[in-house]
């Protein structure tokens, strides 16, 4: 039957007339390009450093191929290494960025691993360039935290009072199996299988072993942590018992050295810690991610990672990060939600000079605060001279905008780049990693205000 309609020609074996130039594919402004860029304006003498100069074997990728490659993955949300490696084929930015190159899954997660403390260090670099574009002012930082479930499961937990009931009945088990073990006919192949040793130990007999040998270390953990605490607060105990003396009343209570029947270990990253999510609704094995944010641009000037679900704690430690990481320049303004709130927290910030509004409490929604008027009485505290500021038509205003810097960053993280579990497992990973995706949140900013690196 004859065609009437015309197609274009489709030759499925067709060859390339010339070899492609595959900076051809993608505009000249595309984030692969500006990756490229900035990585080739970062010192990476630290992940050269890593390298043992050995010649021999197949030589190893390069490690601006490999920084650039997991920074890229990271501001368009892609984690895992085998959806990364995966990329190396079908994105053709991934091809582009990495020439071609196909590193696996393996290479990439050990690189990461292996380097992950170096990666993370470049988050002051690249925040120095957000301060270099302007981006960066100092003018107003918002403080707030979110919680991130941790590479594990929080079924694998067991409290202090679980653990010692369920190591007595594993130990009566183990016992009883060694024993049964020991009376039995070391010839019966049906016990330890044929063409294995006499001596080799039932399948339900290493299992219960070994449960048994990782509930003791977690116990012990717990015992070790809670002696820890017990000496931190002996000191504060005496001080108490020393400013009562003999005064009526209840005595302070001594700190135990035992741990809270209560309290929980997970067997797979013990270091995280089951934290309630917002608003209480649900609770999740994971850790409380901290960020301070810059007003201009919202760029994040300082990253903490804690295993305190309570931010009341944080607000020090995330201000000396923003000092550490900005030494230069000092922010006007601080604001934090009520979560932050202590005297000490006001108090601190305010000898630095900072001006600083917490919130004292939650307020209703729609909710219309009445102006003070008349002075601050002289005997007021520190929490109703807050609250008394937080009122004020200057206090409202600038209150305000603490939700406009800091939350949006955390929904951009989360929700956009989709970025809601730990890819490591342990403190000191999960802090690196999550400095990195604060790196990748600051570069994709940088990327938006159309900053071109010294190096194009």
């Amino acid at each position: 039957m004859k065609k009437r309609t015309r197609f274009r020609q489709y030759n499925r074996g067709q060859l390339l007339a010339l070899p492609p130039n595959p900076r051809d594919w993608l505009s000249e402004d595309d984030l692969a390009y500006f990756i490229q860029d900035v990585v080739a304006e970062l010192d990476l003498s630290k992940v050269y450093a890593n390298y043992d100069n050995a010649r021999g074997g197949q030589p190893p990728y390069h490690p601006e191929l490999m920084v650039s490659l997991l920074v890229y993955s990271y501001c368009v949300g892609i984690f895992s290494s085998r959806k990364i490696e995966i990329a190396t084929y079908h994105s053709v930015p991934v091809r582009v960025l990495c020439c071609e190159e196909h590193p696996d899954h393996d290479t990439i997660a050990e690189f990461r691993k292996r380097n992950l403390k170096e990666l993370s260090g470049l988050f002051v670099q690249v925040l120095r360039l957000c301060q270099k574009a302007g981006l960066v002012k100092l003018g107003h930082i918002a403080l707030d935290g979110t919680k991130l479930k941790a590479n594990a499961s929080k079924h694998k937990a067991m409290s202090y009072g679980r653990m010692e009931k369920k190591a007595a009945e594993l130990d009566k088990e183990v016992k009883r199996l060694i024993k049964q073990a020991q009376t039995t006919d070391k010839q019966e192949d049906n016990l330890y299988g044929k063409g294995k040793r006499g001596d080799d130990l039932p399948e339900d007999l290493r299992f219960k072993q070994s449960r048994l040998e990782k509930i003791r270390e977690a116990k012990e953990a717990l015992e070790q942590e809670a002696r820890r605490e017990a000496e931190e607060k002996q000191a504060e105990y005496e001080a108490k018992m020393k400013a009562k003396g003999k005064k009526p009343g209840r005595k302070p209570k001594p700190p135990s050295d035992k741990p809270d029947p209560k309290k929980q270990r997970n067997f797979t990253d013990p270091d995280s810690r089951i934290m309630a999510t917002e608003r209480k609704k649900n609770f999740i094995q994971g850790y409380n991610c901290q960020a301070a944010v810059d007003e201009k641009a919202q760029v994040i000037v300082a990253s903490l990672l804690t295993q305190a679900a309570n931010d009341k704690q944080q607000l020090q430690p995330v201000l000396e990060k923003v000092t550490e990481n900005l030494p230069e320049q000092k922010p006007k303004i601080i604001s934090a939600d009520n979560g932050y709130y202590s005297d000490d927290n006001c108090t601190h910030v305010a000898s630095q000079n900072i001006d600083v509004y917490i919130s004292t409490g939650k307020d209703k929604h729609g909710e219309k605060m009445e102006a003070p008027r008349g002075r601050i009485p002289n005997n007021a505290t520190t929490k109703e001279r807050m609250t008394r500021k937080l009122r004020t038509k200057r206090g409202r205003c600038t209150y305000s905008k603490r939700k406009h810097i800091v939350e949006p960053v955390f929904g951009q993280i989360k929700q956009c780049r989709r970025f809601r579990q730990f890819s490591m497992r342990g403190y000191e990973k999960c802090q690196a990693e999550w400095d990195l995706l604060c790196l990748t949140h600051n570069l994709l900013k940088l990327f938006r205000s159309n900053w071109s690196p010294a190096t194009t």
